[in-house]
Formats: structure tokens, C-alpha cells, sequence
């Protein structure tokens, strides 16, 4: 039987002298990125709606443009590598499926784009609770399928890597899988990058236990749950098509599947690891001593770490594709 691969010595040995900046942080994330707003109310959501999750600019380097969508057409920034690319990046932005933008990785997938010559393209997707499920994903599917339809033309390759962060994580999950069942297209799919994501929307145990979590307490998940799916019961939020955690995982492609130990999505990464690679996947799960959620956006040296190790997998795995 397959197991994820893990290379936690490995990972060990690269952040070892930055564990105390990362538990600092931890400790102190309040005081260094203040007391989120509430996800719960219409006051928070306009709040965390009103800037960058981070704080991240704008790049000049991104280009915008829209795609057709199944309700309209979606906005979606473009980062282009210096060459030709090798294939194209879907990137898709997190926030619980209320918040966040595709601005606000600007940086990062300017970055990713240069490292590992892949053309990056990160969508705008209608935000619950104005769009509930399956609105997210529906719009995530209509890109990635525009882009297995005009990849070629737009942009000299096939080739598609899928890659998301916390929701975005959750629905590069569900978009592989819809390529798969929906579109029969799950050969063109390269590689799937999986940043501390959320695969089980019924709650894994490290979530229930999160109530005083600095980042991401059991409330925040509990409300941006009732905004994507209200009035639903735990049991009825892990159907595999919204829960990816319970779906079957046979015939994908390899993941990337990135976690910090102080992260309450720790047990989705863990099991979704595991059962990636039990259904007969490639799958490579890097676990961060001390990373918090959302770490590898913050300006740390573990952040750093994961973003170089994630961007060099997805250049690895896209040149191996052919």
C-alpha cells in the first residue's frame, strides 16, 4: 500500500534555526497582525473584503483580463515567467470562501511564475454567503476548463498544475476531481499544490479543537461554513462533492500536500495525505514545525522555506510532465 512521502528530516534540518522566530510569531500573532475581524457578521466580512488578507499591493507586473464564467464572466490576473511557459498554474486565493482576492498573491505567484516557469493564473471567484456552494467552485471549474480549452493558445502549452491556499486548497481539491468526473480530462492535469487546505467541512478533530486558535478559531469555521452551506447538518457538509476528504481519490495526479503543526486544518492534511496516496497517487506531505495557518504568507524564514519548496516541487513536477 502507498503512504505519502514525507520529508520531515529534511524539513527539520532547513528550519531548525527559525523555530523561535515561528513560535514568537505564534505567540504574538495578535499583536503582530491584530485581532481578525469576524467572519460571522456583515460588519467583518466588509472588513476582511476591504483589503488584502495580508496587506499585499497590487503587482504592475500582473496582467488582468476575463474569462467566460458560468454566471458572467470572472476576472483573473495573469503572471507570466520571463520564457515561454511550460505549462499553466491555476491558482486559486483562500478566505473561507467569503473573503480574500486573487490581488492578494500577487507577490507569491509573480514568484512562482519566475521559479518555475509556469504562466499563473489566479481567479476571482463569487464570494459566499451573496453565492453559496456551489458557486465557488462552479466558477473555479469554468476556468480551469477554459484553460484546458485555450491553453494552447493563449499560451503555447496544455499542460495544467491546479494549487490553492486554506478554500483555495479545498477547491483546487474539488476542481481535480471535477476534471476527472466531469470532463475526463484528468491527464492533462500535472500536479496539484495543496497549502494548509480544508477537505472535511463536517470539522476534523483539530478543528473542533480550536476555539482559542490566535488565526483560525472554531467559530471563524463555523461561520464561514454556514455562509457556504446554511442551514446544513456536519454529516450533510462531508458529501464527498463538497467534502473532498470522502471522495473517492483514485486516477489523480501527484500532490503537494503542505501543513504547520499549530495549523487547526492540521488533520485535513494529514488524512488527505494519506488517503491521496492510499488511493494510488504521488504524494509528497510537507509538515512545518511551529507554522501557523496561513504561515507561508507571513514574513517569516519558515514562510519563506515553504514558498521555495512549494514553487520548486511545482517547476519539478511540471517539466517532468513532458
Amino acid at each position: 500500500m502507498n503512504a505519502p512521502e514525507r520529508p520531515d528530516e529534511e524539513i527539520a534540518a532547513l528550519v531548525v534555526d527559525h523555530l523561535d522566530e515561528a513560535r514568537e510569531l505564534a505567540a504574538t500573532v495578535t499583536d503582530v497582525m491584530g485581532t481578525p475581524p469576524s467572519f460571522a457578521t456583515p460588519e467583518g466580512l466588509e472588513q476582511l473584503r476591504s483589503g488584502n488578507l495580508f496587506g499585499e499591493m497590487p503587482d504592475t507586473d500582473v496582467i488582468e483580463r476575463t474569462v467566460p464564467g458560468p454566471a458572467g464572466p470572472l476576472h483573473v490576473r495573469i503572471a507570466e515567467p520571463p520564457a515561454d511557459p511550460i505549462a499553466v498554474y491555476l491558482h486559486i486565493h483562500g478566505g473561507g470562501w467569503c473573503a480574500g482576492s486573487a490581488t492578494a498573491a500577487d507577490t507569491a505567484n509573480v514568484e512562482l511564475a519566475r521559479t518555475a516557469g509556469v504562466a499563473v493564473v489566479s481567479v476571482d471567484y463569487r464570494l459566499a454567503p451573496e453565492h453559496p456552494w456551489p458557486a465557488p467552485a462552479d466558477d473555479v471549474e469554468a476556468v480551469a476548463t477554459w484553460l484546458l480549452g485555450q491553453g494552447a493558445g493563449e499560451f503555447g502549452t496544455q499542460r495544467l498544475a491546479l494549487g490553492g491556499d486554506s478554500a483555495g486548497a479545498h477547491l483546487a481539491a474539488v476542481t481535480a476531481l471535477r476534471l476527472r468526473d466531469r470532463h475526463d480530462a484528468i491527464d492533462r492535469l500535472v500536479a496539484v499544490n495543496l497549502t494548509f487546505g480544508i477537505y472535511d467541512l463536517g470539522m476534523t478533530p483539530s478543528q473542533r479543537q480550536a476555539s482559542t486558535d490566535p488565526v483560525l478559531p472554531r467559530a471563524a469555521l463555523e461561520a464561514c461554513y454556514e455562509h457556504l452551506l446554511p442551514g446544513q447538518s456536519p454529516e450533510l457538509r462531508r458529501d464527498p462533492d463538497v467534502s473532498p476528504l470522502y471522495a473517492d481519490l483514485a486516477g489523480l495526479c501527484p500532490a503537494l500536500v503542505s501543513v504547520g503543526t499549530r495549523d487547526p486544518l492540521l488533520d485535513d492534511s494529514l488524512f488527505m495525505a494519506e488517503r491521496w496516496a492510499m488511493a494510488g497517487n504521488p504524494c509528497r506531505l510537507d509538515v512545518y514545525p511551529e507554522g501557523v495557518h496561513g504561515f507561508s504568507a507571513l514574513p517569516i524564514e519558515l514562510g519563506t522555506i515553504a514558498r521555495r519548496r512549494m514553487d520548486e516541487w511545482v517547476r519539478t513536477q511540471v517539466a517532468a510532465a513532458g
